[in-house]
């Protein structure tokens, strides 16, 4: 049985990990003869720049401005990346790409006291997202002109996949806010819309006014908030979006899917905010994510809870129709009982055991500074069950040497990579003096270093990594570099000016990492 709530708090923000809870110093996996080689990490930095073990080397992508089509530029602050491969060519396939915010002095290059619906235009354009072709030739990766390559934006009509309107309409003008995201088994992207309240407010369902947001797009277009916190899917080739009303509306970190054996979908998601929530959604058909049952994780008694008004009588005291209760999902999850988390942010399925993980970045007001990354073990390791076992995987602190980890994803060996999300105006501060900038994680699965946390990589001042993902064959990574200089208050006193030349303005970038030690890990996991 789990700790009570206080005590697992206490265990989260100790900054260590118990010898019991090792992760996978031992597996399920067959034994297997183990290279005695060890991995060199870096020490934390400081520095304005992307520093990296010995042994890799990054080249940039693509940044914010770029061009990827005669009418279209790629977006600004690029979080998750997708890689969906072509279907016959090894070396090439589309990329998908997060724009997940906007930072109107480096949009605008100027300070702005009160926008235009020409200067907000261009902020809805910025976000979204971008599909762009990319193919590697003498080892390195580049975008390369195709029909594919083409935007998603806050302007877009995109339809809801829905029997019913949502606040009178059946589309929503645009995505935005878009965190992290996932693929499904047939080739599509989900996109999650995480802090939508920046851009059109927010409200509850039973206090409907709306308070002024802080990019105040709502005063050139009146969409109402509603429209935003989904998860939208979208297809890579036409660039068709819909937006899922069946996974909930929350400040969506990440949709990560896996295929059941009969053709359904399990799709997991957190509600990155303090105090919120783990969900868990099954489909009712084969393919599709129109219908389905969403649950909501009570990790006290390790159960799934159906958010479903027919199953919930206690529901129907506050909504009267289910799609009340899943526009209104925080609403609904508190009816429930839901286990309240420390940000739950990216989920990412163990290749090998089938354990889930969940990254809880922190809880500051709660004096969680360093945030876990949590394991869900379903029972009997079906992705379907409806009860689960909880502990803590890992958790931050000076002695794991990191802290708010936040996005994830596995190698072809399942050795384990993620990444920080130290705040910008916290970091390089007490009590993340130690951390320095944000990062990129390892954790080996076998070997003498089985589960020890090295640091592969650093990011630029104000920046985080955001959006690992590697190639098929397993020998790139491709990492988003996320608003660097973010804490500059003028353009005469800028933080950061990667990836640039001194004075020039920060850019958020894709960059691609290779080389031998890459390779290497994933021969010794």
């Amino acid at each position: 049985m789990l700790p009570n709530r206080r005590k697992f708090l206490e265990i989260l923000t100790k900054g260590t990990v118990s010898a019991s809870l090792l992760p996978y110093a031992v597996s399920g996996c067959a034994a297997k003869k183990v290279n005695s080689k060890s991995v060199r990490g870096i020490a934390p930095s400081s520095d304005d720049a992307l520093v990296l073990a010995e042994e890799l080397d990054y080249n940039l992508l693509i940044q914010w401005g770029d061009p990827i089509s005669e009418q279209d530029t790629f977006g600004f602050n690029n979080d998750f990346i997708a890689f969906v491969p072509d279907k016959q060519k090894t070396d090439e396939g589309t990329l998908w790409v997060n724009h997940e915010y906007i930072n109107s002095l480096m949009i605008h290059q100027k300070a702005v006291t009160g926008k235009t619906k020409e200067q907000v235009e261009k902020e809805m354009y910025a976000v979204g997202g971008s599909l762009v072709r990319v193919k590697k030739e003498n080892s390195q990766w580049s975008v390369v002109p195709h029909p594919d390559n083409k935007r998603i934006t806050g302007l877009t009509e995109i339809p809801f996949n829905w029997g019913t309107p949502i606040e009178g309409k059946r589309t929503a003008m645009g995505t935005l806010g878009n965190c992290a995201g996932g693929v499904t088994p047939w080739g599509t992207v989900l996109t999650c819309e995480e802090n939508y309240q920046h851009f059109y407010s927010d409200r509850s369902s039973s206090n409907r006014s709306i308070t002024p947001s802080t990019e105040g797009w709502e005063k050139f277009y009146a969409n109402p908030p509603e429209h935003y916190g989904w998860v939208v899917e979208v297809d890579p080739t036409t660039g068709a979006a819909q937006k899922h009303v069946a996974l909930g509306r929350c400040s969506h970190e990440c949709a990560t899917v896996k295929e059941l054996a009969d053709g359904r979908l399990v799709v997991y998601t957190g509600d990155d905010k303090n105090d919120e929530h783990l969900y868990k959604f099954i489909s009712s058909q084969p393919g599709s994510l129109r219908e389905g049952t969403l649950y909501v994780a009570n990790l006290d008694v390790g159960m799934w809870i159906p958010v479903d008004v027919n199953q919930q009588p206690l529901l129907m005291t506050q909504f009267k129709t289910q799609t009340e209760a899943l526009v209104y999902l925080r609403e609904s999850a508190k009816i429930l009982g839901a286990t309240r988390l420390d940000r739950p942010e990216d989920i990412e399925i163990d290749p090998v055991s089938g354990d889930v993980l969940v990254a809880l970045t922190n809880n500051i007001p709660r004096e969680n500074f360093f945030g876990s990354i949590l394991k869900i073990e379903e029972e009997n390791g079906d992705h379907a069950a409806l009860t689960f076992k909880a502990a803590t995987y890992l958790t931050g602190g000076e002695d794991t040497g990191f802290a708010s980890p936040d996005n994830m994803v596995f190698d072809r060996a399942g050795n384990l990579w993620f990444t920080s999300d130290i705040s910008g105006s916290k970091m390089n501060q007490p009590p993340y003096s130690a951390f320095r900038n944000n990062g990129l994680f390892l954790v080996m699965r076998d070997g003498p270093q089985a589960g020890e946390v090295i640091q592969m990589a650093s990011a630029p001042v104000d920046a985080e990594f955001t959006g690992p993902c590697f190639s098929p064959d397993g020998s790139t990574l491709f990492l988003s570099v996320q608003h660097p200089g973010e804490q500059s208050s003028s353009l005469e006193s800028l933080t950061s000016h990667w990836p640039g030349e001194p004075n020039s303005i920060p850019r958020s970038a894709v960059v691609t990492i290779q080389g031998a030690l890459l390779n290497q890990i994933q021969q010794l996991g």
